[in-house]
Parts: C-alpha cells; sequence; structure tokens
C-alpha cells in the first residue's frame, strides 16, 4: 500500500468553495497550511482489479488510482458536484486515457515537459481527458495537470472554462442522461458508444478508493479536521442554541442548533471526514442531512437543515470528507428565510454548535458576511 497518494493529493488539492487558491502541482508540507480533509480516501493500492462491463478485466496499477483519487477528490470539492457526477468523470478518463496524464510530443513537443505517464498521439488531444488546446480547454500547462482537467471536466460556476467548452455542469438536466451519455456530452468524441463499457470499473474505483480505512458505517475513522459549514463571507448568525421565542409559534422553546442567515443557494459543506446517516425529509427540518464522525477519536453527528428537495447532494451510507458540498441553504420545512440550521449531537444530547466549532478549531468560524435582510430562523 502507498502513502504517497493520498499526501500528495491533500497537497495538491485545496477546496473552491473557501477562500483558498487552488493549486495545481505538487508542493511542499510547509506549504499545506489550509488543505481540508481528504483523509477518508485512505492509502491507494499498489493495484486493483476490475471488470468492464463486456466481461473484459483490467489491473489498474498505484498511478492510475492516484489519478483516479485526483478525480475524486476534486468532483468532492467542487460546488453541485455528486458521488454521480465523479462516477461519469471516472468513466471518461478511463475511456480516454486508461488514467493514464498522456503527453502529445506529435503535436505539442513541450509536453513532455510536464509530468506524464507516457505520450498518446490522438490529433492534439492531452492528459487524463484527452481535452484539445485547439478546442478551448487550456494551454498545454494547463491539460498537463490532472487537477485542472479534472476541474474543465466538472466545469460549472467554479470551472475554468465558464461553460465554454461545456463541463458536466454545464449540461443541462446531465442527471437524466446514462453515465455513458453524460461522458459523452462532455468529451463530444466519434466513438460515443464506447463510455458505458467502463462504469463498473469506475464504480469499482469509487467504491474502493473511499472506503476509510479502519472504519465503518457505524464506526467511522477518526479525524482531527474540522471546518465550518458555509464558505467564508456568506452567512450571519441570526439565532443562538439555547432556549428562545420561536419566531412563528411565538412560545418559548430549546432551539437545538444555531442558525445561519445566507442566500438561497449558498453551498453546505460537511465539517468533517465522515458516514452519512440520514438524507431526506425530517419534519420541520425541511430537508436535512445527518453526518456521523469520530473526531480525536469521539463520535459526534452534525445536522444540517431546511434544504429544499433536490439539493441534496449526499445520500445515506455515503462517505464524505471534510468540505465536500453536501448541499444547498434553503427555507423548506418550519422556516422564516433561507438559512442553515446546524446541530452538533453528542451521546448525551445537542451542544452547543458555536462552541463546539470553537473549540475545534474550525476554519472561517469568524469571518461572517455582511447583514443580511431579515432574520432567518
Amino acid at each position: 500500500m502507498k502513502k504517497l497518494g493520498i499526501i500528495a493529493l491533500v497537497m495538491v488539492l485545496l477546496s473552491p468553495i473557501l477562500p483558498l487558491m487552488l493549486i495545481g502541482m505538487l508542493v511542499s508540507p510547509a506549504s499545506n497550511n489550509c488543505a481540508a480533509g481528504g483523509t477518508n480516501i485512505g492509502d491507494i493500492p499498489d493495484s486493483l482489479d476490475a471488470t468492464l462491463e463486456d466481461g473484459t478485466r483490467v489491473t489498474l496499477d498505484a498511478t492510475q488510482l492516484t489519478h483516479a483519487a485526483t478525480i475524486i477528490l476534486t468532483g468532492a470539492r467542487t460546488p453541485q458536484v455528486t458521488r454521480d457526477a465523479i462516477t461519469i468523470a471516472l468513466i471518461a478518463a478511463l475511456t480516454e486515457s486508461r488514467l493514464r496524464n498522456l503527453a502529445n510530443t506529435s503535436a505539442y513537443p513541450e509536453s513532455a515537459d510536464y509530468d506524464h505517464d507516457g505520450d498518446g498521439s490522438d490529433h492534439d488531444s492531452l492528459g487524463l481527458f484527452q481535452m484539445r488546446h485547439q478546442s478551448g480547454w487550456g494551454s498545454v500547462k494547463n491539460l498537463m495537470d490532472p487537477v485542472y482537467q479534472a476541474k474543465a471536466f466538472y466545469g460549472g460556476p467554479t470551472g475554468p472554462n465558464h461553460g465554454s467548452p461545456r463541463g458536466l455542469l454545464d449540461i443541462p438536466n446531465w442527471q437524466n442522461l446514462t453515465p455513458g451519455q453524460a461522458a459523452q456530452a462532455v468529451e463530444v468524441s466519434a466513438y460515443p458508444d464506447r463510455y458505458d463499457n467502463w462504469q463498473p470499473v469506475a464504480q469499482t474505483i469509487l467504491d474502493t478508493l473511499t472506503k476509510p480505512n479502519g472504519g465503518s458505517e457505524s464506526n467511522p475513522p477518526s479525524t482531527s479536521t474540522v471546518i465550518f459549514p458555509l464558505p467564508a463571507g456568506t452567512w450571519v448568525k441570526t439565532s443562538d442554541y439555547g432556549w428562545r421565542i420561536h419566531p412563528i409559534s411565538h412560545t418559548r422553546k430549546f432551539h437545538a442548533g444555531v442558525d445561519y442567515a445566507a442566500k438561497d443557494g449558498t453551498p453546505i459543506m460537511a465539517i468533517a471526514d465522515g458516514v452519512v446517516t440520514f438524507s431526506g425529509a425530517i419534519g420541520g427540518y425541511g430537508h436535512a442531512i445527518d453526518i456521523k464522525h469520530n473526531i480525536d477519536g469521539v463520535t459526534i453527528t452534525s445536522r444540517y437543515g431546511h434544504m429544499w428537495s433536490g439539493h441534496l447532494y449526499v445520500k445515506t451510507g455515503d462517505h464524505v470528507v471534510a468540505g465536500q458540498h453536501i448541499g444547498d441553504v434553503g427555507s423548506d420545512g418550519v422556516s422564516t428565510g433561507p438559512h442553515l440550521h446546524f446541530e452538533i449531537h453528542l451521546s448525551s444530547g445537542t451542544t452547543d454548535p458555536v462552541a463546539w466549532l470553537a473549540s475545534h478549531n474550525a476554519t472561517n468560524l469568524d469571518q461572517p458576511g455582511a447583514s443580511t435582510s431579515g432574520c432567518y430562523m
């Protein structure tokens, strides 16, 4: 087992929904003071056997699996990217390059100057996803960077190409396409029928690399990284933990969490690595997500409430990393306006989330945004 893959990835990837700069190359450990989570990608195996839809057996090596982990972690930190979207990205890279970062010296001799796993020869295509410089995907330097290519494939509001060429999130109703159709919609390949054959391999990779080492759904692996659940500068605290006069019933009731007003659609992030134990509608919370964590050996559950239906991006049983985009701020359930209702559950019951986050040195804790109209609860 090789720890190099995950160490390198944590140093490479910084969350795009935190106020941090994404680094496109390996950096020294000394500069990695803002990287979030990533620990439930575990050790990269020396090899992994998998089977294509047509029954063909393939063996992937540690280099290929490290590129897969890059695609997974980039997706986990890209707003609106779901586990299905990550599967589609893996299908595309497997089909196009077999998860190899390919130079193309016949078209671009300088591509050999960058880290690569071999020399391709498909027109002017480069990298994991065989993207073309002449089609506007990016410079040769960009396209030899696996993180850049993954971000370009996902696209969306934070994508480097701003919708041209279109990444997956720029494809209308991509969720209604088969995985192979969705991959083809981005790649625009002359061979659109190739992608579906690689879906079982992509699923095997995703399931293997996101299974925490030494943990399970009932006992998540221990972590110490904790982040604030909303991006810096997007929120205003509007209601504390404890007894209050309820804004709708006007009766004195105990408030088991804290409310942060934010614009409708603001990304909500997992505060730490963990396992999703609930994702769906739950009474007055509207649509909510519960995540079980093991924080320095102590099991806790975080709850995120009032999301709209269709804006929950993880499902029960999913493993998540700190900083992963799990849903969007909404106003479903018993609510007076868009906000995140956030709770921390210990074995003894709920506790003040503000004090708990502070005691665990959560990032962005003291970085609220400008005042918003209304006091949403």
